[in-house]
């Protein structure tokens, strides 16, 4: 697929894919959505909204450039502790898996990152990754972060992202380390219009982590664990709405994750917090969520392989090819794909 290279969150030409319970596929205008989605059926999106997560600086003890990517942490209060990525000298106009390693770190190792101040905590099992913790305040941290850091940008994308860029319409509470890009499809007016056709639409808070490391082996570890939080209204609005027969639509793979990992047997969703620590896939049987509304994306990723719990390998090949004639466009400011769950029996 072709990488969408333009910073646009609803383009009007934005297509969409889509795939229902019995393998069948059809495209349409993305703006048209909501004719996929019926009475009854309730949408659930992640309303985090995106830090400016990389941040330029220096290791201390070597006096070498380096840029961290901040990448996960375990609760979405605090500011202090975060696990990250680091690169040594360059900016995202380099590919990821072309960026220099950062020099060789150990734990203590001071980091200078602008007007904020780093320690390393420790040292991952790839020299990439480390867990760090900032000093300061928790009033200083968020000024160093708003001054000094900017959106996690990859190379596909040649224009420098602005932080509103990655702010999807309903971003509340800045946790996510790259956007919830599946919802660049909403808008105010796409809300209203759900209410106004009887379907429900509901939000939730996930830390959205990263979507590539520039190493394969440190790639496949991710998605990494993830905080969320599910409001009680949330909670009883899937309740209210698997008790009608209607349908839950998760906007994005991290509403997926928190609602799969926040549910017990009988798929009842716990209100409150919680880490997402499963990786769906193929042997994941869904217990909450009906059907996906995402972006396009590349086979080898973690987001594709949570496809595969709502359709088998060969559905989603032909989603690919189809995908690929068409010309859609893949990454966080492409096009979309609408997935129901395969009925059991259908192929």
């Amino acid at each position: 697929m072709i990488a969408a290279s333009r910073p646009t969150q609803r383009p009007p030409d934005a297509r969409l894919l889509a795939v229902d319970g019995a393998g069948r596929i059809s495209h349409w205008p993305r703006r048209r959505f909501l004719d996929l989605v019926g009475r009854g059926d309730l949408v659930v999106a992640n309303d985090a909204m995106t830090l400016p997560a990389s941040l330029r600086g220096s290791h201390e003890r070597t006096g070498r450039a380096i840029e961290v990517r901040l990448a996960q942490r375990d609760s979405l209060d605090d500011v202090r502790r975060f696990t990250a990525i680091v690169f040594g000298d360059g900016d995202y106009r380099t590919r990821t898996e072309d960026r220099p390693l950062a020099p060789p770190m150990d734990a203590g190792d001071a980091l200078d990152l602008g007007p904020l101040r780093a320690s390393v905590e420790r040292v991952g099992t790839h020299p990439r990754l480390i867990a760090l913790r900032f000093s300061g305040t928790r009033q200083e941290i968020w000024k160093g972060l708003a001054s000094h850091g900017r959106p996690i940008q990859y190379a596909h994308m040649r224009p420098p992202l602005a932080l509103w860029d990655v702010w999807t319409p309903i971003a509340a509470q800045p946790v996510a380390f790259e956007p919830p890009s599946a919802g660049f499809v909403l808008d105010w007016s796409s809300i209203a219009a759900m209410r106004a056709r009887g379907v429900g639409f509901a939000t939730l808070t996930h830390a959205a982590g990263l979507s590539s490391t520039g190493d394969a082996a440190l790639d496949r570890l991710l998605p990494f664990d993830e905080p969320y939080r599910i409001p009680e209204s949330t909670a009883r609005a899937i309740g209210e709405a698997r008790a009608r027969g209607g349908r839950i639509i998760a906007v994005g793979t991290t509403v997926v994750r928190a609602l799969e990992d926040a549910a017990d047997s009988t798929g009842r969703v716990r209100a409150g917090d919680g880490i997402a620590t499963r990786r769906i896939g193929a042997g994941t049987s869904l217990r909450v969520v009906d059907a996906i509304l995402s972006g396009t994306h590349e086979r080898d990723s973690s987001h594709h392989e949570l496809l595969r719990a709502f359709a088998d390998e060969r559905t989603l090949d032909r989603a690919d090819r189809a995908l690929d004639e068409g010309g859609y466009l893949t990454h966080e400011f492409g096009d979309s794909v609408l997935i129901e769950k395969m009925v059991s029996g259908t192929n």
